[in-house]
C-alpha cells in the first residue's frame, strides 16, 4: 500500500471513530508501529488530525464519542485480557452494579459462570450477556433507551439506583486521567454512571491504554473515589499512558495490569497471575456487619510473584 492511501485509510478510520490507537490503525493498514506513526506525524502537519496518548483524534481538542459498532472494533483483544482479569475480582454471591460499554459487555460474559451474583445495570448488552445464566440475577434500572450505546439513562435509570448498596461498581469511559478521573462525552450516561458509582463499596474502573490521559467533557468518577483500575500494559513507547498510570498509582488507585493474549508484550500466564500491582491505600472497605462481602486482593491469596515484583519495579521505573 502506498503512503497516500496509507494516509487516506488512517484519516478515514479516525474520522469514524473520533480516537484510534496505533496499535490498531497498524493493524488494519497492515504495516508497523513506527510506519504508522509516520503516517501520523505527517497528518498532524497537515491539521487533519492530533496525535493523542498513543494514538490519533480528531483536531480540536476534546474527543468525541463514538458509537457502539466503532467501539466494539477497538482494542479489542485489551479489553478481552481486561475482562478476563476483572473477573477474578468478582466472588460467588456477591451483588455488583456493571455499566454500560464494550469492556463491562466483555466483563459480563465472563460473570456468567459465578454461582449466586447479583448484577445491577442499565446495559442492555451487559443483561443480555448474563440472560441465559442459570444462577445470575440480573437487575435493570428504569430509563430512555439511548440507541448509540443501549444503555438506559435519564431520571428513571438514577431513580431506580436510589438506596441500593452493592460491594462494587465496574465502570467504563472514554477517558482516564489521574487530575480529573473517569470521564465520558455523554451528559446522560455520566450522570447515570455517578448513580452506579453512589451505589457501591469500591470502585472499579476498566479502560485500555488507549483512553489514558484521554480527557472528555463530563467528568463520571473523581481519581480519589477509584478504588481499582485494570488496564492492559501499553506499548513501551507510550510514555503518557506509563506516566499516567504512576499518576494514578500516586493517588491511591490501585493499578492492575492484564496482558493481552496475542499482542506485543503479552503475558501468556494465567489471568490472576497477570496482575501487577501498584499499591495505594485500601479504600472503599465494607463497613462491618453491613452482609456485603469484602474487596478481592489484587494478586489473589498466594501473594505476588518473582514476575509480578519485577512487573511492578518495571512500572515504576516509568
Amino acid at each position: 500500500m502506498f503512503a497516500a492511501e496509507r494516509r487516506q485509510l488512517i484519516l478515514e478510520m479516525v474520522r469514524a471513530n473520533g480516537a484510534v490507537s496505533l496499535r490498531e490503525l497498524a493493524r488494519v493498514v497492515q504495516t508497523s508501529e513506527v510506519t504508522v506513526r509516520r503516517d501520523v506525524r505527517a497528518l498532524e502537519a497537515e491539521g487533519l488530525l492530533d496525535r493523542r496518548h498513543g494514538g490519533a483524534v480528531l483536531p480540536g481538542g476534546f474527543t468525541r464519542e463514538s458509537g457502539f459498532p466503532q467501539k466494539s472494533h477497538l482494542a479489542t483483544a485489551e479489553k478481552t485480557a481486561i475482562a478476563d482479569l476483572a473477573a477474578n475480582f468478582v466472588e460467588e454471591g456477591e451483588a455488583i452494579v456493571v455499566g454500560a460499554g464494550t469492556t463491562t459487555q466483555e466483563l459480563a460474559r465472563r460473570l456468567a459462570r459465578v454461582p449466586g451474583l447479583t448484577v445491577v445495570t442499565n446495559s442492555l448488552l451487559v443483561a443480555q450477556a448474563l440472560a441465559h445464566a442459570n444462577r445470575v440475577e440480573v437487575v435493570m434500572t428504569g430509563g430512555t433507551l439511548r440507541g448509540s450505546n443501549y444503555a438506559l439513562v435519564g431520571s428513571g435509570a438514577e431513580q431506580s439506583l436510589q438506596g441500593l448498596r452493592v460491594s462494587r461498581a465496574f465502570i467504563s469511559g472514554s477517558g482516564l486521567t489521574a487530575e480529573r478521573g473517569l470521564s465520558t462525552s455523554n451528559m446522560l450516561s455520566a450522570s447515570v454512571d455517578r448513580a452506579l458509582v453512589q451505589a457501591a463499596a469500591e470502585v472499579v474502573v476498566l479502560a485500555d491504554h488507549t483512553k489514558l490521559g484521554t480527557d472528555t467533557m463530563f467528568q463520571t468518577v473523581p481519581t480519589e473515589v477509584i478504588t481499582r483500575l485494570v488496564t492492559d500494559d501499553p506499548p513501551a513507547h507510550d510514555d503518557r499512558a506509563h506516566t499516567e498510570l504512576q499518576a494514578l498509582a500516586d493517588q491511591g488507585v490501585q493499578i492492575a495490569v492484564a496482558g493481552a493474549t496475542g499482542s506485543p508484550g503479552g503475558d501468556e500466564v494465567p489471568a490472576r497471575r497477570r496482575a501487577g500491582s501498584l499499591p495505594g491505600p485500601r479504600r472503599g472497605q465494607v463497613p462491618g456487619g453491613s452482609g456485603l462481602r469484602p474487596a478481592a486482593a489484587v494478586l489473589g491469596e498466594q501473594g505476588p510473584t518473582e514476575r509480578e515484583r519485577a512487573r511492578v519495579a518495571d512500572l515504576r521505573r516509568r
